[in-house]
């Protein structure tokens, strides 16, 4: 187990790395201010903590894991090393390198769950590490990756505008992109912009800049069709139902040739709810009923989607109106469970427009 002799402020940063902590949490851990754990990450080895507080460090050590420990000891290590020679010593090493990516992988696949406690948790522990001006280029690279999907955890929860929002933080993720010079990264960026003002309600402005997306050649062929079909998306919002029904059934057609059934499933709930907007309610049932004969996922958000989209055309016909409501119902309670905001309000939205038709 490892020991130290004498803490300076070069270990009590190792030690925080190994824990996998923010200065924040890491201040809390130990019970001292802030200001203190910032101190000893600006001076690292040339400040000692007080011997009261050199105590409290090594408790935090020995009640640590011992996964933590062994990364104590390598990121120790890789730091002498890395000062002995006059190397930079202001990032991070490969390993952690490797377990941000680890990371940000769990915090994908929980955030395809809904677990949105958990995912933000994984992305947040990386975003509160490091200042972004000690990063390389590779630390620079995962520092946009996660906060495009903090952005895109935040669009789920339906904080789309201001200072804490899916919006800042995809125009910062943007911003990091460009300036790593990746071109399909910031493409994509643009892309979940343009989303986010589709679903703030610029609808005219958001299908303009899908349509000039779904031409872009920096983007793959498959977010070029997704383009395509949120083009359709926007201009069947605004009322174009059958102009929106042609556009989003050749995107359909491309997810048939990629080979993408989520996709491709999801582009038959959008057709439904396009022809319901029409008034073509047997067309609008077909359509729904492939989607959800074909999902190829049963998330909460994509049940909730087709659920609602589904409830949403039965409220069309009288004869169904009482099962429409109970469908809705049922997705409102799913979208109140897992914390799906902007559903949700969707959902109320139809309510109330169905109560004041």
């Amino acid at each position: 187990m490892a020991t130290v002799h004498r803490w300076t402020g070069l270990e009590a940063r190792a030690l925080r790395f190994a824990l996998r902590m923010s200065i924040r949490s890491f201040a809390c851990h130990l019970g001292v201010g802030i200001r203190t754990i910032s101190k000893w990450e600006k001076l690292l080895a040339s400040t000692e903590p007080r011997q009261d507080t050199q105590a409290i460090l090594d408790t935090a050590l020995a009640r640590a894991d011992s996964a933590a420990h062994l990364r104590f000891d390598a990121f120790l290590a890789g730091r002498i090393v890395s000062v002995a020679h006059g190397l930079p010593s202001g990032g991070p090493l490969a390993w952690e390198y490797e377990s941000w990516c680890d990371d940000l992988d769990r915090a994908a696949v929980c955030l395809s769950r809904q677990d949105f406690t958990f995912a933000e948790s994984l992305v947040r522990r990386w975003l509160g590490r490091f200042e972004l001006s000690g990063l390389d280029d590779k630390g620079v690279y995962l520092y946009a990756r996660s906060t495009a999907l903090l952005g895109d955890l935040q669009r789920d929860q339906g904080a789309l505008l201001g200072s804490l929002s899916a919006q800042h933080s995809y125009a910062s993720a943007r911003s990091l992109f460009d300036r790593l010079g990746i071109p399909r990264r910031v493409a994509q960026l643009d892309l979940s912009l343009t989303v986010i003002a589709e679903m703030s309600g610029r609808l005219e402005s958001a299908a303009q800049q899908y349509q000039s997306l779904a031409g872009d050649p920096r983007l793959s062929r498959r977010d070029r069709a997704r383009a395509q079909l949120w083009v359709g998306t926007a201009l069947s919002k605004s009322g174009s139902h059958a102009h929106a029904s042609r556009v989003m059934l050749a995107a359909t057609k491309e997810f048939e040739d990629l080979e993408e059934p989520e996709d491709w499933s999801v582009a038959h709930q959008k057709i439904a709810l396009a022809h319901r907007g029409a008034g073509d309610l047997p067309r609008a049932l077909r359509f729904i009923s492939l989607a959800r004969s074909t999902a190829a996922t049963d998330t909460p958000m994509q049940r909730v989607r087709l659920e609602t989209a589904h409830g949403h055309i039965l409220l069309s016909d009288a004869a169904t109106r009482d099962d429409g409501l109970n469908i809705l119902d049922k997705a409102a309670r799913v979208a109140c469970q897992f914390g799906l905001s902007h559903q949700l309000a969707s959902i109320e939205g139809i309510r109330a427009k169905e109560k004041s038709a």
